[in-house]
């Protein structure tokens, strides 16, 4: 694995922690200092990242509403077992009957659209599973060559929950929060950048889970120490496989994953901060997750002495020494942090798509009359290339024929479809010749039952093979998402979109000759998915955004809104 020159860290900037130390420990000082006021250590993000961070929270909100509104299975299950688990309500004079906790005004949180106080880790577990049911908030591959970070893990923002909940327990403002969000974006984005779960088969939210400890801990008041112990009850109890992400259909765990291994994590904060000991300096331990992929060529190689290469430190092993399988670099201040290299959904869609979405989009506006014929008979052909792990995850043979709403957002001819029905349906009712990301946004009412059978999405679906792109389309993920797509129409006449890298949401998207207007088009689905949750959308999405500028009351009370009903997702 790629290892960092230490000279090419800006100390002002990052902060460097070696293979060869104990990065839990590291991790755990890391989240302290940046949550604190200490001059020098503090975080200090520019206004690039508060902002976009900010964004990101507003879209992951209004996703877990609208899920709730239509009456998803996961997040309405786990927002009625969470409020089994309610706290005695603020002022009643259980104010700091936290005992766990350090500065605790509240004793529980609130779900979505909820006066009721509940357990942190309930609410927590509620709110990240609606956040996620949609599979349309924030995601990150894993990229940043300036710190000689890509390993190209997957990871989502479906943690901010743990940061509203501490500020909440705490009676802290919204600046407060959101300097959490970015605390948890930081840690899990850049534990994606170095070191990929998902080739063993292990799920990516394991990073999230580390991230959620140390800022939870580092929140509410632990100690380092804590922080650490709690880090090595993640990472020791608490692992989940990639087989909730796989198989024929997928189910309910996909999206509730993150927040389940949240769940876990708010916990072994709880019991590390009431004295209970996790495994110290998890990430180098023998025993531990890490030391499953130790083999020819990667860092754990053994040297003729039976260590790993690495000096001896006080940290060893009977008389042992070891390292964890990657350096790690995190950002302090500046522009320079994790979430600046995470990507928007511009609606539903498992985002390894966005590629092809995206040439779609360019080859029906740069050839109108494959739009003519509202049944799709204009097109006789569509091929789509694309990388891997896109070809294996949204490729897989199981999902040709999508039964359930999960596995529908997993499949790339789905989705292809469905965007290119909506396409045909827009041209026959409009004279606009062109077609924007907005007109055809995937929305929730694509994925319902009757849409899931939509005979004209369904015929086109045979129309599509889906190609690996071979290893120069790989060579070129995770900077990108190299993806092409080829249409041949009824008269046997064949148009390429050519290679889209950088498609509409991606972060990279302005340096691409994709670049949108993405402003207008997330207020464009902040507002549908405003309107399925509230009569009043503008008032929701003001009332979830502009953490920058919310009270402690402000963000004590935001959850207290009505969630419209819509009966049961079908």
């Amino acid at each position: 694995m790629p290892t960092l020159n230490p000279t090419s860290i800006n100390k002002s900037t990052h902060i460097h922690l070696p293979a060869d130390t104990n990065q839990a420990l590291g991790i755990a000082q890391y989240a302290i200092d940046f949550m604190s006021d200490a001059p020098g250590k503090r975080g200090e993000p520019d206004k690039s990242v508060l902002d976009r961070t900010e964004l990101f929270h507003t879209d992951a909100n209004l996703c877990g509403v609208s899920a709730l509104a239509l009456g998803t299975n996961a997040p309405t299950i786990l927002r009625a077992e969470a409020h089994q688990y309610a706290t005695p309500p603020s002022g009643s004079g259980s104010l700091g009957g936290v005992p766990w906790a350090k500065g605790a005004v509240r004793s529980g949180v609130p779900t979505f659209g909820s006066r009721i106080d509940v357990q942190a880790e309930k609410a927590i577990v509620a709110n990240g599973a609606a956040v996620r049911e949609w599979d349309s908030n924030g995601t990150n591959f894993g990229f940043n060559p300036e710190l000689n970070h890509t390993a190209g893990e997957f990871g989502h923002n479906d943690f901010y929950g743990v940061a509203l909940a501490a500020a909440q327990l705490r009676g802290k403002d919204g600046a407060f929060a959101l300097k959490g969000m970015i605390l948890i974006d930081e840690i899990r984005g850049r534990l994606a950048e170095v070191f990929s779960l998902k080739s063993y088969k292990i799920d990516h939210v394991v990073h999230g889970a580390i991230g959620s400890a140390a800022a939870f801990g580092a929140m509410m008041g632990a100690t380092a120490e804590q922080i650490e112990s709690a880090i090595g009850m993640v990472v020791a109890h608490y692992i989940p496989f990639r087989a909730i992400r796989a198989g024929k259909q997928l189910s309910d765990s996909k999206g509730a994953s993150a927040a389940i291994s949240t769940e876990a994590a708010v916990l072994s904060v709880k019991r590390s901060m009431a004295g209970f000991l996790g495994p110290r300096d998890i990430f180098r331990n023998p025993e531990a997750i890490f030391r499953l992929f130790e083999g020819p060529g990667q860092l754990f190689k053994k040297t003729a002495s039976g260590g790993t290469g690495i000096p001896e430190s006080k940290e060893g092993w009977g008389g042992k020494s070891y390292a964890s399988p990657f350096d790690l670099a995190l950002g302090r201040a500046g522009s320079d942090f994790a979430v600046m290299g995470m990507h928007f959904k511009l609606g539903l869609y498992e985002h390894q798509s966005a590629g092809a979405l995206q040439g779609l989009i360019n080859l029906i506006n740069r050839n109108p009359h494959l739009l003519e014929d509202q049944t799709g008979d204009a097109i006789s052909k569509i091929v789509v290339k694309a990388y891997e792990p896109a070809f294996g995850i949204i490729g897989d043979p199981a999902k040709r024929d999508p039964k359930t709403r999960q596995s529908a957002d997993h499949s790339m001819l789905y989705l292809v479809c469905t965007m290119l029905r909506k396409a045909l349906e827009n041209r026959a009712g409009s004279k606009n010749a062109s077609v924007t990301w907005k007109d055809v946004m995937l929305l929730p009412h694509d994925f319902d039952g009757k849409s899931l059978h939509d005979p004209v999405t369904r015929q086109l679906m045979e129309k599509v093979s889906f190609e690996w792109g071979g290893t120069d389309y790989d060579s070129k993920y995770p900077d990108g998402i190299p993806t092409s797509m080829v249409i041949t129409d009824d008269q046997g006449q064949s148009f390429d979109s050519g290679l889209v890298m950088y498609p509409g949401g991606h972060a990279r998207n302005a340096m691409g000759p994709d670049k949108i207007d993405l402003h207008e088009v997330l207020d464009h689905k902040f507002k549908k998915l405003a309107e399925i949750a509230s009569d009043d959308p503008k008032t929701l999405v003001k009332r979830l955004g502009g953490l920058q500028t919310k009270s402690a009351k402000q963000l004590a009370d935001i959850m207290d809104f009505e969630i419209k009903s819509h009966g049961k997702f079908e």
